[in-house]
């Protein structure tokens, strides 16, 4: 029997009976066999992409980071489009 860490509760018999039956009762789910087990793969991070971002570290003006923040959340993708137009019209 695998170790438990201390505060761990296992269900008694009678748990796991009540928990089996209302797993068979719900039809969105069903208890996971060794097979499916066997087929499952884990996840790990982002897939990957073709062109993957790079991180960096630069020196921002607190004023113009707070304006940049201030926009909301994806505030960093939206500089990345910003800087990425002004590469293809030649002004960078």
């Amino acid at each position: 029997m695998p170790k438990l860490k201390a505060g761990t509760l296992v269900p008694t018999v009678v748990e796991g009976a009540a928990i089996a039956a209302g797993i068979a009762q719900d039809p969105d789910t069903h208890e996971v066999s060794g097979a499916d087990m066997a087929r499952m793969r884990p996840l790990r991070g982002r897939p990957p992409v073709a062109r993957p971002k790079e991180s960096v570290t630069m020196r921002l003006d607190a004023d113009v980071l707070g304006a940049l923040k201030a926009t909301g959340p994806g505030w960093q993708t939206r500089v990345n489009e910003l800087l990425k137009q002004a590469v293809r019209r030649g002004r960078i």
